[in-house]
């Protein structure tokens, strides 16, 4: 039977455009001696195969399992059909179907071939800014519609020449059907202005020779423009960058003051690994993750002061560190060779700039020179940010670049359940869309915090952008409960707008359902910890600290925090003394806070303010990191989000290990942290180091968590555990907080 000639029908589904998926199945059909045809479709990809059966079989294995690393493979099926007797195998050119499907791969790291090829001075692209192939380039950020083909891309603008033609067509090599192929002849290249817009090194010239000298020079002169203290904008893959030296303090002060941005810290770029392990310590993973195709921002734990400015990441014992991903970035780092500051093109809080002309308008009062192309951006793609845990906990900071918009496949329950189309529009802060339609969710990129016009229509626009780029009208449109965000009230405009229900959706349950759909665990009763800093409760009340047991769809509120006051609402968010001040106040410890907060002008005031209730409650975990890292004296304003809180876990770092833990009590469901303050100004009294009153906290906090679950586990007899919100950002608290749960059973 082996020997009898059968064919298939087979549809592929995932990431599988733009990755190279077609010439690899056509180098194992042939290989196989199998014979048909593979195309495009945006459905995903489709195959006829037809040769002796065992043969098929093992093409199919391969399918499953050897598929390029860019790609990600969700479904495979087969169906037997008629022999046709094709003679050869060929690659047919793309259809269309009615039903889309999400199958564009995100924006990819420069790949080897690339990087080699680039300072090759022999080969055709040496030195050119915008090398590419199917495994490396711009993908996302340049695509209009699918399916992922160039005249639906912004490179359509740009006529291939013979020589990328050919590479084009060639199914051998592995810039067949790399949409954005181009080299010095044909395609994109850059452009230095000044801040007023006038031209320093824009005369392109004709032949392809002088055009890579102008190339040079022009990385060249930017260089020096760097060394000598300037900062750039620089139009990347996903939106432009401001560039500078990080190792000279007036410099990075000067970007802090005309970005108005404080004390948050700035990414760094550096020129190669080994740079990056002279000034940070690396891990496996951490390594691992720099040199993947998502080439992320990763966070590391500092190893020497020296040689990067104070004033790239103040107060902070880690740095965010990434290599050039793009030809442009590598051209520039060999150049430059020293750190770079490398940080989104913005003021504070609004999205990044993708076109010309926005950024010459919005960055004139921060850049001094502006490094462009005229390859155009479609969309907006900020770098991503990953952190490792000192336990090999890996967290993603922010999902965008290299990620998405990868699909996130709802298995499980819905693994053959067709869902309705539903669109998702996000929270106030930090703020991303997503859409599900079947069993899929499109998460977008990072949008930021819908504070300012700019970020509201980002917001508005990455909706439309989706619901238009996925052909998709969605039933349901879910928002947060909070009536005044920003997301919540354009969800109500939109669900009248296309006709679509509204379903309001509580911040902590919505939290906890995130994560049992990524990890396909649906169909599971679990509880759920979402622990952040502000979350609007079913009862109107600010929550936090959030203890649900989750069933069947619906959530019971089992545990969460005593109230905390807010005293000056949400000043107190930015002002954390105000929080101190309540927390000693509701301890009964009225003198400590002269003691503590005497130097503050405005006590006496807040003071007065407690005592005449007028004051916001919030039961935010996130607050009491806050209110605690006052308390110690080691942060009374937050001047980015979660800074308190940041600079508190920091100080646990510098002390020695110890078991010791606060009192609490609970009663009902309800958590009493004014015994952990009392403790910990006993201990301040005691003269304790801050390390070891931070460390004390975070165990007590770490021992609060497994203290509630255990309590939920025996009441409702569930073993799943679901962990989600800001707070587990915090390293130890996530580390620790894993270890003691496996440790009960969980």
């Amino acid at each position: 039977m082996s020997g009898e000639v059968s064919r298939f029908f087979i549809e592929v589904k995932g990431l599988v455009e733009g990755v190279g998926f077609r010439p690899f199945v056509y180098r194992n059909a042939k290989k196989l001696g199998l014979k048909g045809w593979v195309k495009n479709d945006s459905k995903g990809v489709y195959i006829e195969i037809e040769g002796r059966l065992e043969s098929i079989e093992k093409f199919l294995e391969i399918l499953k399992r050897n598929y390029p690393k860019v790609a990600e493979v969700f479904s495979i099926s087969a169906t037997e059909v008629k022999v046709l007797g094709d003679r050869d195998f060929i690659i047919l050119p793309s259809t269309v179907s009615e039903e889309k499907f999400p199958v564009i791969p995100p924006d990819i790291g420069i790949c080897e071939e690339c990087k080699e090829e680039l300072f090759s001075p022999e080969n055709k692209r040496f030195l050119y800014p915008f090398i590419n192939c199917t495994n490396c380039g711009p993908r996302f950020s340049i695509v209009n519609d699918v399916p992922y083909d160039r005249f639906n891309t912004s490179m359509n603008e740009f006529k291939m020449c013979d020589f990328c033609e050919f590479e084009y067509n060639d199914i051998e090599n592995r810039r067949f059907h790399a949409q954005p192929v181009a080299c010095f002849e044909c395609g994109p290249h850059i452009e230095l202005f000044d801040a007023t817009g006038n031209s320093v090194f824009s005369f392109y010239p004709q032949d392809e020779m002088s055009r890579r000298k102008y190339t040079k020079d022009l990385i060249s002169v930017v260089s020096s423009l760097i060394l000598q203290g300037s900062i750039i904008a620089l139009k990347g893959i996903g939106g432009f960058q401001l560039v500078c030296r990080a190792d000279d303090d007036s410099v990075v002060r000067t970007l802090r003051l005309r970005k108005r941005r404080e004390e948050k810290p700035f990414a760094l770029m550096f020129r190669s690994l080994e740079d990056i392990k002279e000034f940070c310590f690396v891990s496996k993973k951490e390594e691992e993750i720099i040199l993947s195709y998502v080439s992320p921002i990763v966070i590391l734990r500092k190893k020497r002061s020296s040689g990067i400015s104070e004033f790239v990441s103040p107060g902070n014992p880690f740095l965010g560190c990434m290599l050039p991903y793009s030809p442009l970035h590598l051209l520039l780092m060999e150049e430059v060779k020293v750190p770079i500051v490398c940080t989104s093109g913005n003021l504070s809080d609004e999205p990044i700039c993708i076109d010309n002309g926005e950024a010459f308008d919005r960055l004139k009062n921060i850049a001094d020179y502006f490094l462009v192309h005229n390859r155009k951006i479609v969309r907006h793609v900020d770098d991503s940010v990953i952190k490792v845990t000192p336990k090999g906990n890996e967290i993603i900071i922010r999902r965008a670049r290299g990620f998405v918009p990868k699909p996130i496949l709802l298995e499980g329950v819905f693994h053959s359940t067709s869902l309705p189309p539903t669109l998702a529009v996000g929270g106030h802060l930090k703020n991303t869309i997503a859409l599900s339609f079947k069993n899929f969710v499109i998460v977008s990129q990072h949008i930021g915090d819908l504070e300012t016009f700019e970020s509201v229509k980002a917001f508005e626009r990455s909706i439309r952008d989706f619901m238009k780029f996925y052909d998709v009208k969605p039933e349901y449109v879910v928002c947060d409960l909070h009536p005044d965000y920003v997301s919540t009230q354009f969800a109500e405009s939109i669900s009248k707008e296309i006709g679509a229900n509204l379903i309001r959706l509580q911040h902590h349950f919505a939290h906890i359902l995130s994560v049992m759909a990524e990890n396909s665990i649906m169909d599971c009763d679990v509880i759920g910890v979402a622990w952040d800093g502000t979350g609007f409760g079913t009862d109107g009340e600010i929550w936090g600290s959030e203890f649900l047991f989750v069933s069947k769809g619906n959530f019971e509120r089992m545990f969460h925090f005593l109230p905390i006051p807010l005293i000056g609402g949400e000043k107190a968010i930015k002002e954390v003394y105000r929080i101190g001040i309540g927390l000693l106040l509701s301890s009964n410890l009225e003198e400590e806070v002269s003691e503590f907060f005497g130097d503050v002008e405005s006590f006496r005031y807040i003071v007065k303010m407690y005592n005449s209730n007028f004051y916001l409650k919030s039961c935010g975990a996130g607050r009491l990191f806050d209110g605690i890292s006052s308390i110690l004296g080691i942060s009374r304003y937050s001047n980015f989000e979660g800074q308190a809180a940041m600079q508190l876990e920091f100080s646990l770092y510098s002390s020695e290990s110890i078991q010791e833990e606060y009192e609490y009590s609970i009663s009902g469901n309800t958590i009493d942290w004014r015994n952990i303050v009392l403790g910990v100004v006993n201990d301040i009294k005691k003269g304790l180091p801050k390390g070891v009153i931070s460390l004390k906290f975070h165990r007590t906090m770490v021992k609060v968590i497994v203290d509630c679950v255990l309590r939920i586990s025996k009441i409702k007899n569930c073993n799943n555990v679901v962990l989600s919100g800001g707070v587990f950002q915090n390293s130890f608290i996530l580390d620790s907080t894993l270890e003691k749960l496996k440790g009960e059973g969980f």
